[in-house]
């Protein structure tokens, strides 16, 4: 049974997140900036100057009343315990930011824009410390590891999608979903015939407490599995998750339950995925990986991947491809953002779409 949050105004939600204490924020068109207690109450709102609108909310890790809200190319630090106009801002982007994150030491902010740049800001000094610009296009995700806060991943509309470390301004490693694409459409070919699919578009990406394993949601509906090990990355599985753009993943990251992931979709679908098995399959051997590593490295391009590799690895998508969902949501509308809340020990799931309303569906009984 869905019950939704409802603000009183009729700016369309289009981001959340949730602290320690269970508090969620969510960020909507015209400025407007609500913070709910659990059970669905607005106990703060406010606009943000300008009345541009928030993009991305994201509260601090280490300190639960300090969130970070981007609205067109600013980030405004508010606290909530007094909700009233922001305690600080930063004005370091040069085109609107997309995305937000916060290391968990609460040392550091990085800031995803339209330019394809990444602004990685040192809180204690208020500078950027990283202005890291790979992306070709626009860089629509960037998110802090676990465990590890001098690193971070990114995935962009160019199809890349990148590992970083903040002592270098290069990429430590990088994955075409381009590349991977035109394996399965050559594996297709030779067998049962080609299906043509959006472009992989790279959304979003989400990282699991272990802070190794990732997935990354694309425009070809498919979500794919990485792994880390070192300073690159390798595609475990990959499972076509929606018949649409795959707008949004998020591991739940919960004691019991470190592997499910929820996706929604531009198939107006929100799902529940449970992917332990699939990522305790270790590959033997060397990495297989499509990635290169940054222009600065000796990795030489064209020593690519043997078709027999190739083979191994489109052997990995078919497999996970009969991976079916834990719990399946016929949402009703396209998904802006999802996100997961504890209220009174039970999980739920809170989905933001083209209303006003922020929809909660529970996941007991699972």
């Amino acid at each position: 049974m869905v019950t939704k949050w409802t603000a009183g105004d009729l700016n369309p939600v289009l981001c959340l997140d949730v602290n320690s204490e269970g508090l969620v924020a969510s960020g909507a068109e015209k400025g407007a900036l609500t913070i709910w207690n659990s059970q669905g109450g607005a106990i703060g709102h406010l606009n943000l100057g300008g009345g541009d609108a928030v993009t991305c909310v994201s509260f601090s890790h280490n300190h639960s009343n300090i969130l970070y809200a981007s609205h067109s190319e600013t980030v405004s630090v508010l606290d909530i315990r007094a909700f009233e106009e922001p305690s600080d801002c930063f004005h370091v982007n040069e085109d609107e930011i997309n995305c937000l994150s916060v290391n968990e030491t609460g040392s550091h902010l990085a800031a995803a824009d339209d330019s394809g740049s990444i602004k990685v800001i040192e809180l204690a000094s208020k500078k950027v410390s990283r202005s890291l610009q790979r992306h070709s296009n626009i860089c629509s995700c960037v998110t802090f590891r676990p465990q590890r806060p001098q690193s971070l991943l990114s995935c962009g509309l160019d199809m890349q999608v990148m590992l970083w470390n903040l002592q270098k301004t290069r990429p430590l490693w990088t994955v075409n979903l381009q590349d991977l694409v035109q394996e399965e459409m050559e594996e297709m070919q030779q067998g049962a015939g080609c299906q043509l699919f959006n472009p992989p578009l790279a959304h979003f990406t989400t990282v699991a407490s272990c802070g190794n394993i990732f997935a990354c949601g694309a425009e070809d509906g498919k979500i794919r599995l990485f792994r880390v090990t070192g300073t690159r990355f390798e595609l475990e599985y990959g499972f076509r998750g929606h018949s649409l753009g795959v707008s949004q993943v998020h591991f739940l990251n919960s004691l019991s339950h470190p592997y499910w992931l929820i996706s929604g979709g531009n198939d107006a679908k929100v799902m529940l995925w449970d992917v332990s098995e699939q990522i305790k399959t270790d590959v033997k051997g060397p990495l297989k990986s499509l990635g290169k590593k940054s222009a600065s490295s000796t990795f030489k391009k064209g020593l690519g991947v043997g078709r027999s590799d190739r083979g191994a690895k489109i052997c990995k998508e078919n497999k996970a491809n009969s991976i079916l969902p834990k719990l399946s949501i016929d949402h009703g509308e396209k998904v802006n953002w999802i996100s997961a809340v504890d209220i009174k020990g039970s999980k739920y799931i809170l989905v933001a779409d083209q209303t006003c309303q922020i929809s909660v569906y529970p996941l007991s009984g699972l």
